[in-house]
């Protein structure tokens, strides 16, 4: 349950820029001015995916905590896993600014951060005393290129192996639109061999554990039917573990009311619910199930999780309703998608997995 602080703190982060309110939230969770009080899970909505048992199905996305500072505050709040991240290897400013926009007639925001990212050196460094204080979660590392990089898949090797070892599930981002050339990624012979060689160098780092920690690609919402087909059938070749579906988008649906509906970016939020959607129930279809994926995008109610679990997805994520509703907003979900679980008939969130594919 989410404390007064952010009902004090909202007024003055509405009147700031959006990068700046971003940075204030992160020191309020720091300094515990916006704390959470963690409350038990309904049973319903545990999930045990990759060995992995969760205490419910909706973390907080990339993008929130990219250099891997308010990880263990982020879990208090209620989420069932957090996702740190992106981080490159080496440190970068990313684009200029102004580069991150409110949509607030829209619950939308439009970002071209470009993996503005501190590097790998302090990200690893926090993970490790994170872990090593005994605390109690399940984060996942979410890593990136560096814009100027012409290997792409030797920034994503160094990414894995400096994370592997304290993270509980680690991600490839080939998805973003803020990063030149990066999307090329997910043609199918780059992200083949990206995938192989994240395999490696996951498989080299973990030879000593019991259980590597699971690997997943990060997809957009952007492809063609094709592009779809050609990421499923790699994905189930080489091994990887899982897919998070989707990102943010180029495109601008109609009926956006913003004055910054044009400003160039990744759009997220709201209107992306419905084309993510779109896009992981065809994922689903594609890979038959066959591998765990994590729904993101525009999820802001129950309703919407809910749909994506319906849709195929085993885990859910969200991140700019945040923005709109404040971090109550997570207890709100889980509430109600307990409610529509029992509501159907099902015993678990695993059970309604796909659920809409399966319809006769």
């Amino acid at each position: 349950m989410a404390s007064l602080g952010y009902r004090a703190l909202r007024p003055f982060l509405r009147l700031v820029s959006p990068e700046t309110a971003h940075r204030l939230a992160i020191g309020a969770l720091k300094t515990g001015l916006l704390r959470g009080r963690r409350e038990l899970d309904d049973a319903i909505l545990a999930s045990r995916v990759w060995g992995l048992d969760f205490p419910n199905p909706v973390g907080l996305a990339a993008g929130f905590d990219k250099d891997a500072e308010v990880m263990a505050p982020i879990l208090a709040l209620g989420f069932g896993f957090v996702e740190a991240g992106t981080v490159t290897p080496q440190p970068q400013p990313g684009n200029p600014r102004p580069r991150l926009f409110r949509l607030d007639e829209d619950e939308a925001v439009i970002n071209r951060f470009g993996f503005n990212s501190r590097g790998l050196g302090p990200f690893v460094e926090r993970l490790r005393q994170w872990r090593a204080g005994g605390a109690a979660g399940i984060v996942g590392a979410n890593v990136g290129k560096n814009r100027e990089t012409q290997n792409a898949p030797a920034d994503y090797v160094a990414g894995i192996e400096a994370v592997c070892g304290s993270a509980d599930y680690l991600v490839c981002n080939v998805s973003s639109p803020n990063t030149p050339g990066l999307r090329s990624l997910q043609a199918r012979a780059p992200i083949a061999d990206l995938l192989q060689r994240a395999l490696d160098a996951r498989q080299r780092c973990a030879q000593n554990a019991a259980r590597p920690p699971p690997l997943l690609a990060k997809v957009g919402p952007d492809l063609d039917e094709v592009q779809m087909r050609d990421i499923a059938e790699v994905a189930l070749a080489s091994g990887v573990d899982g897919l998070i579906v989707g990102n943010t988008t180029v495109t601008r649906p109609e009926g956006l009311h913003s004055r910054h509906a044009g400003e160039t970016g990744g759009l997220s939020g709201r209107p992306l619910l419905s084309p993510s959607t779109a896009c992981l129930a065809q994922m689903y279809r594609l890979t038959a199930g066959r591998l765990p994926i994590i729904g993101c995008g525009g999820i802001a109610s129950g309703a919407d999780a809910y749909a994506k679990i319906r849709a195929g997805a085993s885990l859910v994520q969200l991140y700019s309703a945040l923005v709109f509703h404040g971090p109550g907003l997570v207890s709100a979900i889980k509430r109600d998608l307990a409610q529509l679980l029992r509501a159907d008939g099902f015993r678990s969130v695993a059970e309604a997995v796909g659920a809409d594919y399966r319809k006769p």
